[in-house]
């Protein structure tokens, strides 16, 4: 054997010996243990998730108690309408970009409500969980608006807290939808009042 043949035959053996190492390798990368940065990347994602749901669901609180206000006091529909559309889109706009929550929706009649509608048998769909009953609403009209207004605060407040553990891009979202909710409660008892 030449020592061209002998180069040929050591650098075909190690090229497949390599190719049989490589395929080894690769077969166990599933096995292996995520790393340090890759777990903390999958806790941030759980976390932003959870966050941006809980900010999801106290502004669809916040809408359903518009809801509620709405149907036991139809007179104040001239100046609660367009506070409950401010609502709706914060609650959307809230809802975009990872949530698992039902998105805001329009009904036939032209206004806005939140999550799927219930099934033509009346029965919820598998994914959406039973909700609370709705809070009683004041016969009295000014006691509804200050209760409204106590719900914004409240829907405010909790927006700002969330602040400290959103993303910069989520938190700059969160802080409007804070400031919107406090102006609301502003406009449902002293706005009304100037």
């Amino acid at each position: 054997m030449t020592t061209t043949d002998r180069r040929a035959l050591l650098v075909a053996g190690l090229s497949a010996a390599a190719t049989a190492l490589t395929g080894c390798v690769s077969g166990n990368t599933a096995d292996r243990a995520p790393s340090a940065a890759e777990a903390e990347a999958a806790r941030a994602a759980r976390a932003e998730t959870a966050l941006r749901e809980r900010s999801v669901a106290v502004s669809r609180t916040l809408l359903e108690r518009y809801d509620t206000t709405l149907a036991a006091h139809p007179a104040l529909a001239a100046r609660l309408t367009p506070l409950r559309r401010s609502a709706a889109a914060h609650t959307a706009a809230l809802a975009e970009g990872g949530t698992t929550t039902a998105p805001v929706t329009a009904p036939a009649d032209g206004g806005t409500t939140t999550g799927p509608s219930p099934t033509a048998t009346g029965t919820r769909g598998p994914s959406e969980r039973p909700r609370p009953p709705a809070v009683p609403v004041a016969a009295d009209p000014g006691t509804a608006l200050t209760d409204l207004a106590r719900a914004a605060r409240t829907a405010a407040a909790a927006h700002t807290a969330a602040l400290l553990a959103a993303p910069p891009e989520y938190a700059r979202l969160l802080a409007s939808v804070a400031a919107a909710g406090a102006a609301h409660a502003f406009l449902l008892t002293e706005g009304a009042r100037a």
